[in-house]
């Protein structure tokens, strides 16, 4: 079953670009990485309604608006007003600072690993409503949960054009769903995907007690997306084998799983990881160095 990662922007950006990149505004032209270019008027209509109130903002309003103050509120503003002219770069790059991204590491995943990101990663946008990891974007900011004059809030105007998109997109897949909640109220959910399948990290102390993963739960889905790409991951079992970064496993009775395979997967680190993991790499070595032995000898009846 094909798999579609969703995936939130990210509020950390890098800046600069290639100035000579093609413009993606420009919806008539074919050599430009824009795939949701049904969405351009929507986004064209959302960054001149921002940069109108940008303009007519004193700086308390700025700073409310954008969610950053000084320095920063002055870059906000520079990359708000500045979007249709600024130099380009692919969202996956882009979005490289934030913690998430950081930590899925997208230089450093194998060839075969980053084009299954570019084919099966959609990222939702507050600015842009839909994008591919490589469709080429401006530094900005905006996030999802702003409300904008004459739009409303972010969220509530991209649902329609949104979801229709999406949900099409989606049809028959099964969905990695790692969208914050402020991402996800963008998206009225028509179930056309074959399953969904979330993940909830949980951490588990000596006396048993868990506690829900919210600092540092930007770092494991990262870390999960790279996983789900380099293992071509589509299904809850693809988790039972993943290395995670401290030792989080599959709690499969915790975990609540649908006839279609989707659901909600739990996944505790708990006291012992280590050698638990330890133990599960010597019995997929030992496995594979029978598989090996096993194939040498059946070469050596065929000679």
């Amino acid at each position: 079953m094909r798999f579609t990662i969703l995936l939130s922007s990210a509020e950390g950006k890098a800046s600069g670009g290639n100035p000579l990149a093609p413009d993606m505004f420009d919806y008539r032209s074919s050599n430009t990485f824009n795939y949701f270019s049904q969405l351009n008027p929507e986004r064209r209509a959302l960054i001149d309604a921002l940069q109108a109130q940008i303009k007519a903002a004193d700086e308390k309003a700025l700073e409310a608006l954008l969610g950053v103050k000084g320095d920063a509120l002055q870059a906000a503003v520079d990359a708000d007003l500045g979007i249709y002219r600024s130099p380009l770069m692919a969202a996956v790059d882009r979005y490289g600072p934030g913690v998430m991204y950081a930590s899925m590491d997208f230089a450093g995943l194998p060839t075969g690993s980053q084009r299954r990101l570019l084919e099966n990663g959609v990222i939702l946008s507050g600015l842009f409503g839909l994008l591919r990891p490589d469709d080429l974007i401006p530094d900005y900011k905006l996030r999802m949960d702003t409300k904008v004059e004459g739009l409303g809030k972010v969220s509530s105007y991209w649902r329609e054009p949104l979801s229709a998109a999406l949900n099409e997109l989606l049809a028959g897949h099964a969905v990695w769903n790692l969208l914050s909640g402020t991402h996800e109220a963008a998206w009225d959910d028509a179930g056309t995907y074959g399953r969904m399948i979330r993940v909830k990290f949980y951490k588990e102390d000596e006396s048993g007690e868990r506690a829900a993963v919210s600092h540092g739960v930007k770092e494991l889905r990262g870390a999960l997306v790279a996983h789900i790409v380099n293992e071509t991951a589509d299904s809850v079992a693809s988790l039972d084998d993943w290395e995670s970064p401290g030792g989080y496993e599959v709690d499969h009775e915790a975990s609540e799983i649908d006839e279609a395979g989707g659901g909600t997967v739990v996944m505790v680190s708990s006291p012992g990881w280590e050698a638990r993991r330890a133990d599960r790499r010597k019995v997929r070595a030992q496995a594979e160095a029978e598989a090996a032995a096993a194939k040498r000898a059946r070469e050596e009846d065929d000679d």
